[in-house]
């Protein structure tokens, strides 16, 4: 007798969906067993972070080409509006304005390549892994092991990177600001007073701040991409719950109405998410500038 064949339970579809494509440093497929492992990376999250860096700075680089002295297009005026909106933020937090003229612009990058790689996810959930995943089988391979996930600020080793680079260039800042001398006594002696009995509290106090920063900036974009991500997933299983079901038309109108209701929602999301890393990169970076 043959067995019939049928498609993945709900739990196999989300820990399907939820794979990254790993590889080892010798291009081999694997999969991460720690929860912390540099043995491995995630490609999947590296091609599409690095296209859409890419995509951020061809959209930047062509507005300024295109820019004109007249009446500005649509485009323009767009582009002009948020490049306005990230120097106010950055003139009212670094005061210093010879910083501002790296740290504006590597704000205003940072803000429109985070929106489009949280952009992502309002593709919809099947669309570019079936598409691997029919690219995987064609040449060969199961299809059951063709994973992609296409949302790279949903890694947590994408998020902890980005806040990871702020973090070093916060530290590239507080030495060029108050010298290797100035901060190394600021680390010693801030914040509970330069006594040298309070010096092991003070560095240890320190590192706790760094940490705890750079962890945070990292965690919490990556929470709300991640749960975002995960809500398109369940909505996605209603839609297939109901081609499943003869009398399953709830599922079909929850389907519809809470993909849109959480699609407009997200739009939100995406934009504010972006908004507040570039944010907290300004004032990370404004703190560098500042002495205790």
């Amino acid at each position: 007798m043959s067995s019939e064949a049928h498609g993945p339970t709900a739990g196999e579809y989300i820990t399907h969906h939820l794979q990254h494509l790993q590889k080892d440093f010798s291009l081999q497929s694997v999969k991460q067993s720690h929860i912390v492992d540099f043995s491995l990376f995630n490609l999947d999250s590296l091609i599409f972070s690095i296209a859409l860096g890419a995509l951020a700075c061809f959209i930047l680089w062509r507005a300024a080409r295109k820019a004109t002295s007249g009446v500005p297009g649509r485009f323009q005026a767009a582009v002009e509006i948020l490049a306005e909106m990230v120097d106010t933020q950055a003139k009212g937090v670094i005061h210093n304005a010879t910083s501002r003229k790296l740290v504006s612009p590597l704000a205003l990058t940072v803000f429109v390549w985070i929106f489009l790689m949280n952009a992502m996810d309002m593709l919809p959930v099947d669309l570019l892994p079936a598409a691997w995943g029919q690219a995987y089988a064609a040449a060969g391979h199961d299809a059951h092991h063709a994973y992609l996930r296409v949302v790279p600020t949903a890694d947590l080793s994408t998020t902890l990177g980005l806040s990871t680079s702020v973090l070093l260039l916060c530290l590239f800042y507080n030495i060029k600001i108050k010298g290797l001398g100035g901060w190394g006594h600021e680390l010693i002696s801030a914040p509970f007073g330069a006594h040298p009995a309070l010096w092991p509290f003070n560095f240890l106090m320190q590192m706790i701040e760094f940490i705890a920063k750079t962890v945070s900036h990292g965690m919490r974009l990556f929470g709300n991409m991640f749960a975002g991500e995960l809500v398109f997933m369940l909505i996605a299983l209603m839609g297939g719950a109901f081609t499943l079901s003869v009398t399953g038309i709830g599922l079909a109108i929850g389907h519809v109405v809470a993909g849109t209701v959480w699609t407009l929602f997200h739009i939100l999301v995406i934009t504010l998410q972006a908004f507040i890393f570039m944010m907290l990169t300004l004032i990370y970076v404004g703190q560098a500038h500042d002495a205790h």
